[in-house]
C-alpha cells in the first residue's frame, strides 16, 4: 500500500488520506441514523474517488486498474444523490 501511494505521488499524505477515508466510512454508518451525515460522507468519498480517477489517468494506469475507483465513485455518487 505504501508503494502505491508513492507511485501516485502522495507518499507524504498517506496517513491523512487514510484517516479521511476512515472518518467517511464511520459517517456512512452513522448515515443510517442521521441521513444528512451519511449523505455528506458519501459526497466526500465521491470527491475523493473522483480525485483518485484523475490521478490514475494522470499516471497512465489502465482501465482495469482504474475500475475500482470508478466503481466506488459511482456507488458513493449514488448514495449522495439518493439521500440514504
Amino acid at each position: 500500500m505504501k508503494f502505491e501511494f508513492e507511485r501516485y505521488g502522495f507518499g507524504a499524505q498517506r496517513t491523512l488520506i487514510g484517516g479521511l477515508q476512515m472518518c467517511a466510512a464511520v459517517g456512512l454508518l452513522a448515515g443510517f441514523r442521521e441521513p444528512l451525515l451519511g449523505q455528506g460522507a458519501a459526497a466526500g468519498l465521491a470527491l475523493m474517488m473522483l480525485g483518485a480517477v484523475a490521478v490514475r489517468m494522470k499516471i497512465g494506469d489502465s482501465l482495469v486498474q482504474t475500475l475500482p475507483a470508478l466503481m466506488f465513485l459511482g456507488v458513493n455518487g449514488y448514495l449522495c444523490w439518493a439521500k440514504f
